[in-house]
């Protein structure tokens, strides 16, 4: 059974550009830890294996998560 998430019944509108980022970090983690990919075709399976075989591959080219979300918070505030 699926059930419809409500942003405002959950209070996360309330929620700042931090609050937010920070909670979907908690829910990746938690599908993470689950080993869950809902949904995911073949083809998406696929093209996450290779980017994650690109990745350690070449970790010199990855670019950190919190740098990623740092910057992305910069540019929110400009």
């Amino acid at each position: 059974m699926s059930m419809a998430i409500d942003v405002k019944a959950l209070g996360i509108h309330r929620m700042s550009v931090e609050e937010r980022l920070e909670l979907l970090d908690v829910l990746l983690d938690s599908l993470e830890s689950d080993q869950v990919l809902p949904g995911l075709s073949d083809e998406q399976v696929a093209e996450l294996e290779r980017r994650l075989a690109d990745a350690e591959a070449r970790p010199d080219d990855v670019v950190d998560w919190e740098e990623v979300k740092a910057e992305a918070l910069s540019r929110l505030r400009k």
